[in-house]
């Protein structure tokens, strides 16, 4: 099975995290921390950065790794770097995703995670109890 290997943003702010809806594709109207594809000769950190300028228009600032996501959708391996970041500048303009929400820890679950990121919520909700 093919893999996949992308970075996310885990994106906090003033006690929310930023969601985004994609707008395209097989997972079209599926929510997903922002990110994409690792290119050749990127690191994780480096790739995060580059995507989040080109999908949103926003410099970010890693903080660190919060996780690693391994998940086997139907067609291919996912593997994720989740970072959790920071805005340095910008205002997260949707380029490529048709919708956006700020979540606090409390609605993490209100929105219609992919499965991968799914994976992820709850060390995101444990994150932000600290």
């Amino acid at each position: 099975m093919k893999t996949i290997r992308v970075a996310a943003a885990i994106i906090i702010e003033k006690g929310k995290v930023f969601a985004t809806q994609r707008g395209y594709g097989e997972f079209k109207d599926g929510w997903e921390f922002p990110g994409g594809k690792i290119e050749d000769g990127e690191t994780p950190e480096q790739a995060i950065v580059r995507e989040i300028a080109e999908e949103l228009d926003t410099e970010i600032e890693v903080v660190e790794l919060l996780d690693k996501v391994e998940y086997d959708y139907p067609k291919f391996h996912l593997s994720m770097d989740c970072f959790v970041c920071r805005v340095k500048s910008g205002d997260l303009v949707l380029k490529e995703h048709e919708a956006a929400k700020w979540l606090t820890k409390d609605e993490l679950y209100h929105v219609d995670w992919l499965a991968a990121d799914l994976g992820i919520v709850g060390k995101i909700k444990q994150y932000m109890e600290k």
